[in-house]
């Protein structure tokens, strides 16, 4: 069974030619990340990857967590390899030097986390949520929060959870009612129970701090009455030592289809007399502050469906390169040759490597541009670069992931009959994937979001505006009159046209007929990141023939070439149909009355 090798050549690329990492390494607070510097994170990461966390990833499946006593235990080998992974700084890497942090830019962290999702993605959940509500505390939390927690948690020694869905609710936050009775002291007890969080409890660390939503007594109904408060799982001694075991307890975890290593806890707090808690910033705004971790997680979920995608393909690759059966196509008696060179096994591979490559482009701009309205002293240039990123996030973690699963499930098919046995390790990525479709979101949601808060809200200005940038590639792609670049151009301006109809539909639409509107949505978000990473693609296409003009003979440049031409016939010739999906598919959505299904 082959193990995971990061992709450093390829994210190289996307960082330093396509998401532009000098730029970054230029803004305020940002200037560590040198070239060099990055280089050399990059390969001590995909050290740790390779050497220590893909090792585990058929282990932890195999095992799993288990739970005992209110008590999760994580599969062997899993808090050695967490021990080491704080030790290495690595969950301090995008955190604020102020709290021990390296402060390197979330375009550096994409990549790195890429690798951690890629070699064993049930790991890789526990740092994402931890990161997540260090984000959230960091921001919103009062300066006394942040002295007893933060320095803690970014050293990796606490870890972090988030607490929205309870059994009732769902997806809908507005149903929560998980309750919060304020002490004398300033404090609360939370009262309730929440299902679906991520390492709500496990054996790695020494203190887990949750983030948990709950309604004070005098919370307005609706998503206006809740409120975000820290649970830890023991209280914290003024010293700033662990005291007593707090009343929040973990009593049972999901028996899951995969990410088996990664404990899904139902949590129950205040079964014995109620769980401290305490606020974080004011009272009422707790779904405001949780979507600083909510949009977070959204980010490193949508990089699960590039980093699934590139381990099913390197499987894949791998196994059709070894496996030898039937002699070539057209050729009589001839010997037999490795899958690979059969014509439809190699569409499948290309398929695969196309759309990884796309998606990791695209994450890694977005994550530029995050940077950019972080850091960036221009006001204006900080905004704009917000709502691209506000924009972007849903098709990154929507688009990212269901390519995700299809790429796995593709996996699959090239390993024949032996993709849907266990041994060859390609059904866990399949497994594992499909989750990240729904966790933080579902597909749908991201979609709803898209085409209401990011689009139509805001009468299309900031995807014209994107749309814009695309054509403004037309252009550069005119002036390369080879083969592919004509077939590229072609295809990518089809495509824009396509986003363009399809975007200006939703905007006259959604306020007649929001029912209409919605019914097209995730073919719009398809339609989008289809878009979006062949505008990538584009790019890379470009950037490769200068080097080549330039006089570089690497074949990686070639292959980048051939690669955005594979994109183009393949899924940026799929824009039209989508386009027509959204703009005429919803009579056929919602005319069957509900007795009929």
């Amino acid at each position: 069974m082959s193990e995971y090798i990061a992709p450093i050549r390829d994210m190289q690329f996307a960082l330093n030619a396509l998401a532009g990492l000098e730029q970054v390494s230029q803004l305020p607070g940002c200037e560590d990340a040198t070239p060099d510097l990055v280089d050399a994170v990059l390969e001590e990461a995909a050290k740790f990857a390779e050497g220590v966390l893909s090792p585990l990833n058929w282990s932890g499946d195999r095992e799993g967590a288990s739970w005992a006593d209110k008590s999760v235990t994580m599969p062997k080998g899993f808090k050695a390899a967490y021990k080491l992974f704080a030790e290495s700084g690595w969950t301090a890497m995008q955190c604020e030097p102020a709290w021990g942090g390296q402060g390197l830019p979330k375009l550096v962290g994409a990549a790195v986390t890429e690798m951690w999702k890629s070699a064993n993605h049930a790991f890789s959940l526990c740092p994402l949520l931890t990161t997540g509500a260090i984000e959230a505390l960091a921001l919103a939390g009062s300066d006394p929060l942040k002295k007893i927690f933060l320095e803690k948690m970014v050293s990796g020694e606490w870890t972090g959870t988030m607490n929205l869905t309870e059994p009732a609710a769902g997806s809908d936050l507005a149903a929560v009612r998980t309750r919060a009775e304020p002490q004398d002291d300033g404090s609360y007890k939370i009262f309730g129970q929440k299902i679906f969080i991520t390492y709500g409890d496990h054996d790695m660390a020494d203190n887990i701090v949750h983030l948990v939503l709950a309604r004070t007594p005098t919370a307005p109904e609706g998503v206006k009455g809740i409120s975000l408060f820290v649970v830890p799982k023991f209280l914290v001694n003024v010293d700033g030592s662990l005291g007593a075991r707090n009343d929040a307890w973990c009593v049972s975890i999901e028996h899951k289809l995969g990410i088996h290593a990664s404990p899904t806890a139902i949590m129950a707090f205040g079964d014995h007399g109620g769980a401290s808690a305490y606020l974080v910033g004011e009272e009422n705004r707790g779904l405001e502050y949780m979507f600083i971790m909510m949009n977070a997680a959204r980010f490193g979920v949508g990089l699960e469906g590039v980093a699934v995608a590139e381990r099913a393909y390197q499987r894949a690759r791998d196994y059709a390169r070894d496996r030898i059966q039937c002699t070539d196509i057209g050729v009589r008696g001839g010997p037999k040759v490795a899958i690979i060179a059969h014509p439809d096994v190699r569409r499948m591979l290309m398929c695969m490597k196309s759309q990884t490559e796309a998606m990791r482009a695209l994450a890694y701009v977005v994550a530029a541009a995050h940077d950019t309205a972080i850091h960036h002293p221009d006001s204006d240039t900080r905004k704009s670069n917000q709502a691209f990123v506000d924009l972007m996030i849903p098709v990154v973690k929507g688009w990212s992931t269901e390519v995700g699963v299809e790429v796995a499930s593709m996996g699959l098919q090239v390993h024949g009959g032996m993709g849907f046995i266990e041994e060859t390790g390609a059904a866990q990525h399949f497994r594992d994937s499909r989750i990240s479709t729904i966790y933080e979101g579902t597909t749908g949601i991201q979609a709803n979001d898209l085409i209401g808060r990011k689009i139509a809200r805001e009468g299309g200005a900031t995807l014209t505006a994107v749309i814009g940038m695309m054509r403004a590639l037309d252009a550069d792609l005119a002036k390369q009159h080879g083969e592919h670049f004509v077939a590229i151009r072609r295809r990518f301006n089809l495509g824009v046209d396509a986003l363009a109809k399809a975007g200006e539909w939703i905007v006259t639409t959604y306020s007649g007929d929001v029912r209409a509107a919605s019914a097209g949505a995730v073919p719009f978000l398809r339609l989008f990141g289809i878009v979006a990473g062949g505008w990538q693609m584009a790019r890379a296409a470009l950037i490769a023939q200068g080097r080549i003009d330039a006089g570089d003979k690497d074949p990686f440049f070639a292959a980048k070439i051939v690669t955005a031409r594979f994109f183009a016939d393949h899924f940026l010739s799929q824009a039209d149909g989508l386009q027509s999906t959204v703009t005429d598919g919803a009579t056929g959505v919602m005319a069957l009355p509900e007795a009929m299904f």
